[in-house]
């Protein structure tokens, strides 16, 4: 793999080539959305179904007008979470430049604005929106750190390397096509903290239409098979441990001693992946999590990650 500083990133955007990036999320494998050739790239190296949008990242709010519609809503949530781990599916404007794949056909589009300081300044360079679905082969789990991307995806994607990213689950999915809001896809900001925003209850999709990433029912699978809610050792697994490990596992990775949340969200994908690669394991067990907050979304991942594999 390729290690490339952030000139060599940025001109390797606008060439049309992918990179693979650092976000306070997951890392993304990034490609001008605006040039179809490229955007096929990711489909193309991640093995990804073309029918899975991707999302769409932006240096600037104010880019928003020319490819989507916003309303009060949206303008609310804006100023309230962005730059951060918050995306908006928007109705696209007819004259959208971003490439159709990138909506896989919808007639909305997925936008985020990254708070990690390398993206944003990525983002400013390149000065155009960049798709950037998880820098992984589709369905495995997502990679937080530079050494995942290039255990997923080989020595063929150059990386621009930012270090472990700090929010460590995607971004929190919020649909504005209708009248209601929709929680699409539970991350890393809690969809309570969304409701005091908007003032109103997200409601959970209606249809089966993959209006956003992250709704495949199979995702973020390791190689081994995943257990949840673990309350006593089995075979020969490893265990995710939240607050006080139980006894009886030889191997343990401890998501948060504490019992924060937000500790857990951050260390989960690198558990899974310290895990996937211990000889001998034949199986992850996987201690209970509060389903509040963001163990809403860390129960999401793993119980699409249970049924992955």
């Amino acid at each position: 793999m390729v290690d490339v500083t952030i000139s060599e990133a940025a001109d390797r955007l606008r060439r049309g080539e992918v990179v693979a990036i650092p976000t306070e999320t997951v890392y993304g494998l990034a490609a001008d959305a605006t040039d179809a050739s490229a955007v096929a790239k990711i489909f193309a190296a991640k093995g990804r179904p073309d029918f899975n949008p991707l999302i769409c990242h932006v240096a600037d709010p104010a880019q928003l007008d020319a490819l989507v519609m916003l309303d009060d809503r949206a303008r609310r949530l804006v100023a309230a979470f962005w730059p951060g781990a918050l995306t908006l599916v928007l109705p696209r404007r007819p004259d959208c430049p971003v490439a159709p794949a990138v909506s896989a056909g919808l007639p909305s589009l997925a936008l985020r604005m990254p708070a990690h300081p390398l993206a944003r300044e990525l983002l400013a360079r390149v000065d155009r929106p960049v798709a950037a679905p998880s820098a992984n082969r589709s369905g495995h789990v997502s990679p937080t750190t530079a050494q995942h991307v290039r255990d997923s995806l080989g020595t063929g994607i150059a990386v621009l390397d930012g270090g472990p990213c700090s929010v460590g689950l995607e971004s929190t999915v919020v649909g504005l096509t209708g009248e209601t809001a929709t929680l699409l896809r539970p991350g890393g900001i809690a969809a309570e903290d969304i409701e005091a925003v908007l003032g109103e209850t997200l409601v959970q999709p209606t249809d089966q239409t993959l209006q956003s990433p992250g709704m495949l029912l199979k995702h973020y699978a390791p190689r081994l098979p995943v257990r949840l809610n673990a309350a006593a050792a089995q075979g020969k697994e490893g265990l995710l441990s939240f607050g006080k490990p139980l006894p009886g596992f030889a191997t343990v990775f401890p998501l948060s001693e504490r019992g924060d949340l937000a500790e857990a969200a951050a260390r989960l994908y690198a558990g899974l992946h310290a895990l996937d690669h211990v000889a001998g394991l034949d199986g992850i067990a996987v201690m209970p999590i509060p389903q509040q907050g963001l163990g809403l979304a860390i129960n999401d991942r793993l119980v699409r990650a249970a049924r992955g594999r």
